[in-house]
């Protein structure tokens, strides 16, 4: 459930800030250049990492001023008041000390902060960090492009390309990335606060740090260069450098993103939580259109991208009311997983029949077995098999292996038997059912 956004008074602007979790640690996320906390939220990849925080801390985090949620300013600031706003904050949240964690941007306040006020930060963590501007962009050239953009694209989520390249194809994730430009910042004010940001240049602060220091990077990120990474952890005394491989700026999706989230509980806590279990029971959903060679032919290519955004948004919405895991896409399908097996046949019969105002139909399959948990990925047998449970099913048809049937009896779900098949690849015959329905 997402949090209550909070004001606190600095000076006469008021900065939106959200306080959540119950942890011993009391730690304060400082965005990068625009943020907006509300729309955190609603970015599953976010979401988990934000929860994942809260699970062992009394986790911050706030809106710069002119930006998000906070008040539009008319002249934007420069670091020194942009800490007296992370001191407001933490003020208003009752935390007299906190670690902190810059991420990008954030970085620079937040070593400044660290430096400026030792009592009050107990820890630092860097993310995609940098001591000056050049880092990030190394020519006025660079520069300009980007203001290039936010004049003609801005609230598009074309920059995603750059701060997020292993998510670029991903429509979804690229209208959410486009409403956190909007809601983030005005172009004007992006405008502004880059020409503040090329200001930054605060190397000879960093010897003045002297608490634990942890500074993550990964080594092929596209907006700000390894090597920003890498001085701060050399100038600041004692700091430890983690590099991790990818090309994402973002920390919550892409390469590693899981170990990135390890590396910062260990850090802060000195251990990292408990070992995920890595194989569990769940029931599998696979998903594809029918027909959708042909039906991609007739409708040419930017009608069927449209209709298949269509298909994508209807199908999560429909996961969501199941309390369904997306795993991943496979073009023009779902895989999806479950904690209860009745819950995964009622959603898939309710996505066949709701995906027919489309003018399309799907088909389904579910199996329920024993997955391996390879990050946000699952495999193993069971996975095989409700691939080939739904490759036997017809157009609008939901078909579920025995396994699934046994389990949910008593449910009110109905079903006529399908015979008994071989499923390509895996051992024995299996017999499989149609789902018709609940009561």
């Amino acid at each position: 459930m997402q949090p209550i956004t909070q004001y606190a008074r600095s000076g006469d602007v008021h900065i939106a800030y959200q306080a959540f979790g119950d942890g011993p640690i009391n730690l304060v996320l400082v965005p990068g250049f625009v943020s907006n906390v509300e729309n955190y939220w609603e970015q599953p990849d976010f979401a988990r990492f934000l929860t994942r925080l809260a699970s062992y801390a009394r986790v911050v985090t706030f809106d710069k001023r002119g930006t998000g949620g906070s008040d539009r300013v008319g002249e934007l600031p420069g670091l020194d008041i942009r800490m007296d706003d992370l001191r407001a904050v933490m003020d208003a949240a009752g935390m007299d000390q906190a670690a902190l964690l810059g991420i990008s941007e954030g970085a620079p306040l937040s070593i400044l902060f660290a430096a400026t006020y030792p009592d009050r930060c107990r820890a630092l963590a860097l993310y995609g960090s940098f001591s000056r501007f050049s880092f990030w962009f190394p020519t006025n050239e660079a520069l300009e492009t980007f203001f290039g953009y936010v004049e003609k694209a801005w609230g598009t989520g074309g920059s995603l390309q750059k701060f997020a390249p292993s998510r670029a194809n991903d429509a979804a994730f690229q209208r959410w990335w486009g409403r956190n430009e909007r809601l983030g910042a005005s172009p004007a004010a992006v405008t502004a606060l880059m020409r503040m940001n090329s200001q930054i240049e605060i190397s000879g602060v960093l010897q003045a740090v002297r608490v634990p220091t942890l500074v993550i990077h990964r080594t092929d990120d596209q907006v700000v260069n390894i090597e920003g990474g890498r001085d701060v952890a050399a100038r600041i005394p004692g700091a430890r450098l983690a590099e991790f491989s990818g090309v994402d700026h973002l920390f919550y999706v892409g390469e590693n993103a899981n170990d990135i989230s390890d590396t910062i509980e260990e850090f802060l806590t000195g251990s990292r939580g408990a070992t995920p279990i890595d194989r569990v029971l769940a029931t599998v959903l696979f998903t594809d259109i029918v027909g959708s060679t042909e039906k991609a032919a007739a409708l040419g290519d930017r009608r069927w991208r449209a209709l298949l955004d269509d298909h994508h948004a209807m199908i999560r919405a429909v996961l969501t009311r199941f309390r369904g895991r997306e795993v991943k896409t496979t073009g023009d399908g779902f895989l999806a997983t479950f904690d209860g097996p009745a819950r995964g046949v009622r959603c898939a019969c309710v996505i066949a029949d709701e995906i027919k105002s489309l003018g399309i139909d799907i088909r389904a399959g579910l199996h329920t077995g024993e997955c391996e948990m390879i990050g946000d990925d699952v495999a193993g047998i069971a996975v095989h098999i409700g691939a080939r449970v739904a490759g036997l099913a017809k157009a609008g048809e939901v078909l579920v292996s025995s396994t699934v049937k046994d389990l949910v009896a008593g449910s009110g779900i109905r079903f006529s038997g399908r015979g008994t098949v071989p499923l390509k690849g895996i051992p024995g015959e299996w017999q499989v059912f149609a789902a018709e329905g609940a009561t």
